[in-house]
């Protein structure tokens, strides 16, 4: 992999207010956590939600740091080390770590996708529409990261600067062409994302989502246009015209606009005509293909990728004929294998954790001819928005035959506490409807003892996700093998 590592060229990057110690150096690595410095590495005091790298620059030195980017120049001076003073080191971190993976986001058709839902669909989609356009491409996602077709676990939906840069430089000297990625708000306003190259931007919807960090709805919204904002003139931007939010994100955007409409003239149009359990028949700018996928809100996903892959430059009969042989990502909308048999109920995992999406799922598994009745085993996850606790209960509760409320992940709150505040959204008669089980595994037993055949029970909240945190320590926890195994022994 190609690096750029001198010190003095690296500098040029982030328009120093001070400089001071010798630039005449060679930088083995960039980090930002302390704990991973290395003979010869620059450390960046990047200041964080919880914690200010610049109380770690001294631990960064005696672990042989030659080169230190700081907000606020130190007292003490060490000799033979370069101290770079600039005005955001998060900022600077991300200018450095372009120049240091010499640009990799400028040698790619780099697509970043916005918006509460929908994110790690449709840039999962995009992903796995390049490869049956023959053309090698990267996936930065919540699910897992590729480079080509190696996976690389993921920790969160936009990784940091610096590994955003080093991955899409691997994917540069794998032979990529092109990379999808998901960019979440928190990625926009941390400047994780700052300097990349877009050649194209989705926005998908807004939904009450994040508020525990956001803390308004409208805090929110703007550091989702603020990726808009970024955007270069030669670049695309495809926002969803029916969403009230989407045209707001082409104010002052100087990319080429683009519209999605499932209920409106736009540039590209999905048209949901035929719904069945195993797909459905959708009308792309008035093309008929059948799909993999259930619901309307996947009718919206696939339309941005429709749009997304004309404006991408891919031929447009390849595209149709390839959107059919798409796929559904993992934890979305998945239904667990019953191994044949016809005398079970239908078992839904799916990722909906806010009231929007988990709204758009049970609105799907209504509207589906032939279920009898809903089963819903839902949580919220701990340290996160408690304002939205009532509400995906409630929505839950008017939307099922059965709530069954119990732990996602309680993180550091006990589940408890979580659950009650869950059930306080209920009026009586909800509550009367509804269960609670803490045990998150005797849940789902539970849910699929009482159901039938007929009946669809959605297990809600952490689709694809193999663990399940609690008190800070993750265990392996994987809803969809509990569902089968509790399935299997019905």
């Amino acid at each position: 992999m190609n690096i750029n590592n001198k010190l003095n060229e690296l500098i040029q990057s982030v328009s120093p207010l001070k400089v001071v110690g010798p630039t005449d150096l060679t930088i083995n690595n960039i980090t930002l956590d302390s704990r991973t410095v290395a003979n010869g590495d620059m450390f960046v005091a990047v200041r964080g939600a919880l914690v200010d790298g610049h109380t770690f620059v001294g631990k960064a030195l005696a672990a042989g740091a030659v080169a230190v980017v700081v907000e606020d120049m130190p007292e003490a001076i060490a000799d033979g080390v370069a101290y770079i003073l600039v005005e955001s080191t998060s900022r600077a971190l991300a200018q450095l770590a372009d120049a240091f993976y010499c640009h990799p986001s400028q040698k790619l058709t780099l697509v970043g996708v916005t918006g509460t839902n929908g994110k790690t669909t449709i840039a999962t989609l995009i992903y796995e529409m390049a490869q049956l356009m023959g053309e090698k491409a990267g996936l930065l996602s919540t699910v897992a990261n590729y480079v080509g077709r190696r996976e690389i676990e993921a920790d969160r939906t936009t990784p940091d600067a610096l590994t955003i840069n080093r991955l899409l430089a691997e994917m540069v000297e794998d032979g990529c062409t092109i990379a999808a990625m998901e960019v979440s708000s928190h990625a926009v306003v941390q400047n994780r994302i700052y300097g990349l190259d877009f050649d194209g931007a989705i926005f998908t919807n807004l939904t009450r989502d994040h508020l525990d960090y956001h803390k308004t709805v409208e805090a929110y919204r703007d550091a989702k246009k603020g990726f808009f904002d970024a955007l270069k003139p030669e670049a695309w931007a495809l926002t969803n015209a029916d969403d009230r939010n989407g045209l707001f994100m082409l104010q002052n955007c100087a990319a080429r606009h683009f519209t999605y409409s499932l209920r409106s003239l736009a540039d590209f149009t999905g048209r949901d005509i035929e719904n069945h359990l195993d797909g459905t028949l959708i009308a792309f700018n008035g093309t008929e293909v059948f799909t993999r996928f259930i619901g309307e809100f996947n009718v919206y996903n696939l339309t941005a990728v429709y749009g997304a892959a004309t404006l991408i430059g891919w031929n447009p009969q390849e595209i149709a004929v390839n959107m059919s042989l798409l796929r559904p990502v993992a934890g979305r909308f998945e239904i667990v294998s019953t191994e044949g048999r016809d005398d079970l109920p239908t078992v839904v995992v799916d990722y909906a954790h806010t009231p929007d999406a988990l709204v758009n799922v049970l609105s799907t598994i209504r509207n589906i001819n032939g279920v009898a009745r809903i089963l819903t085993v839902v949580g919220c996850g701990g340290n996160r928005d408690k304002g939205k606790r009532p509400i995906m209960a409630v929505e839950a509760s008017r939307r099922s035959d059965t709530l069954i409320i119990t732990s996602d992940n309680p993180r550091d709150e006990q589940p408890e506490d979580i659950i009650a505040d869950m059930e306080a959204g209920l009026d009586p008669v909800q509550r009367k409807r509804a269960f609670k089980v803490v045990d998150r595994t005797e849940a789902i037993r539970l849910a699929i003892t009482l159901a039938q055949k007929g009946d669809v029970v959605l297990i809600a909240g952490k689709g694809h996700e193999t663990y399940q945190e609690v008190a800070g320590k993750r265990h392996h926890f994987d809803d969809r093998e509990i569902a089968a195994q509790a399935l299997n022994d019905k």
